[in-house]
């Protein structure tokens, strides 16, 4: 096919060059892939080199690439209406809608739509603050909650700096992470413990009666893959139920289907009072995201006017993929299938991994969410890579991600992890192949110890 020329590739690679303009990035350093098709859990450049996307994107291709339903049912609805005002009622938003509220926790009946995740970050915290009358917001370190002035404002990682000062009333507090405890816990019971009584600290300088609401990842995504200690979630619920605060979930990767679960709390049973989603909810194969609310604060807009809105919420198409991805999951039984893949073939792959290099301090997940943290001791767990390192710095990790991309595998890689994150319609045979060639590529990492 004429769109696997290289001639082809160097046009497209030229033309971004020349117009496209680049996230995150320094325009003339980066070198990015002209990419000619994809399909399933796998992607072609214009040479013909195929690689096996243990990313799934950004961790939004669920259902992998060209999923043959879901380009029917976005076909299917541009043929019956492409785009419509949001302020009309039709089929495929209030189907969206049902669908998603059927599979959050009980009480979240109500859904407000977006374009993605940061707009859905966004609104939900407007809509803590005018339920509630309070203005400030707890967020965590080590957390991204999208690259919009609040949402960026919210975020615990580096990408926030540049940006500051960003929005008012922001304050960060530490979440759990065992491995690296900010606690000093020397276990996960420890760690629940202390990282709850932190919180109560926080609160208790900032002042419980300004807090609008916490927002967190159930399980930390690009900052980690987190898990939470057994009780954490379930603490943090009972704490802003003490203090009539608002507790919202960012379900934007963790949600649908990543974890093993339709959304992540629902693994600990918790109930937050705001999701949001995006990325998982239909694979990305059209912009969408939104926020799921409880019935208290949907009926504080009853007869009190919300004042926000998009001119693209609850877009035709990308609803009527959204129905169509949450049918395939259930047909597919995908969830189940994620919570297997975590439980019988990548955990155990990992762990045997991680006894064959000495450059793995540790592995973490579940589902198909994983990572592989990268050390140069495992003894002082001192990370493969500074924090933030870029340039000569982090070289290490650079390195191996080319290791990987060599063989045919495209990593996930931030800081001093890798990232195991493949679409969950992913084989057994590939996903073994994927493991097997990071693997190899960690041989790198244990050479630059």
């Amino acid at each position: 096919m004429s769109h696997h020329l290289p001639s082809e590739g160097q046009r497209v690679k030229d033309e971004d060059s020349a117009h496209v303009f680049h996230s995150w990035s320094a325009q003339q350093v980066i070198d990015p892939l002209p990419v000619a098709s994809a399909e399933g859990v796998r992607f072609t450049d214009h040479q013909g080199t195929t690689y096996l996307d243990f990313a799934s994107g950004l961790v939004h291709a669920n259902l992998g690439y060209q999923h043959p339903k879901m380009v029917e049912a976005i076909q299917q609805a541009a043929a019956e209406m492409c785009t419509l005002a949001p302020g009309f009622a039709y089929e495929s938003r209030s189907t969206a809608a049902r669908l998603i509220a059927d599979k959050a926790p009980d009480g979240m009946e109500m859904v407000f739509f977006t374009n993605g995740g940061a707009e859905a970050t966004e609104n939900a915290i407007r809509m803590a603050r005018l339920h509630t009358g309070r203005h400030r917001i707890l967020a965590t370190y080590r957390s991204y909650h999208g690259a919009t002035a609040g949402a960026l404002a919210m975020t615990g990682d580096p990408r926030r700096w540049p940006s500051e000062p960003g929005m008012p009333g922001v304050t960060h507090f530490w979440g759990p992470y065992p491995y690296r405890s900010p606690f000093h816990s020397a276990s996960p019971e420890e760690e629940r413990v202390r990282a709850l009584q932190h919180v109560r600290d926080v609160l208790m300088v900032e002042g419980p009666h300004t807090v609008a609401a916490i927002i967190l990842e159930p399980v930390v995504g690009t900052n980690g893959i987190l898990v939470p200690p057994e009780g954490y979630l379930a603490g943090v619920r009972a704490i802003c139920d003490e203090f009539g605060i608002m507790l919202i979930a960012d379900e934007v990767m963790a949600g649908f289907g990543r974890c093993g679960e339709w959304f992540a709390v629902d693994r600990w049973g918790v109930a937050p009072d705001l999701i949001t989603f995006a990325k998982g909810v239909n694979s990305g194969y059209v912009p969408l995201g939104g926020v799921v609310m409880s019935t208290p604060i949907a009926d504080t807009f009853a007869e009190r006017p919300y004042p926000g809105g998009l001119t693209y919420s609850g877009h035709p198409l990308a609803c009527a993929s959204a129905v169509a991805s949450i049918r395939i999951f259930e047909e597919e039984g995908l969830v189940q299938r994620a919570r297997d893949l975590g439980t019988d073939l990548i955990g155990p792959a990992l762990a045997e991994i991680a006894e064959r290099h000495p450059s793995v301090g540790e592995v973490r997940g579940l589902g198909v969410f994983w990572a592989v943290e990268l050390v140069r001791d495992q003894e002082t767990r001192e990370p493969l890579v500074p924090y933030n390192a870029a340039g000569p710095a982090a070289r290490p990790m650079a390195d191996f991600a080319a290791a990987c991309k060599s063989r045919g595998l495209w990593p996930f890689v931030h800081f001093n992890r890798t990232h195991v994150v493949p679409p969950l319609v992913i084989s057994d045979e590939d996903l073994r192949e994927g493991l097997e060639i990071l693997d190899e590529a960690l041989t790198v990492a244990d050479q630059a110890i």
